[in-house]
């Protein structure tokens, strides 16, 4: 009888903290003017497209 009531506490638990998780938006206006600046920089300085890509996806992330 006690588990039960112990697991069922347990569940609403996580319901209930799940259900006040909130998603974190993005602002993707100030992350895509922040990867156009930094990716036209990169290719400047001879780097690849690929590594530009990934490089100015994670530091524009970052800022976030």
């Amino acid at each position: 009888m006690a588990n039960k009531f112990i697991i069922r506490w347990i569940t609403v638990c996580i319901v209930l903290v799940a259900a006040s998780i909130k998603p974190i938006e993005a602002d993707s206006d100030r992350f895509n003017a922040c990867f156009e600046s930094c990716n036209e920089k990169c290719k400047n300085d001879d780097h690849g497209n690929a590594y530009c890509e990934v490089k100015c996806d994670v530091d524009c992330g970052a800022n976030e």
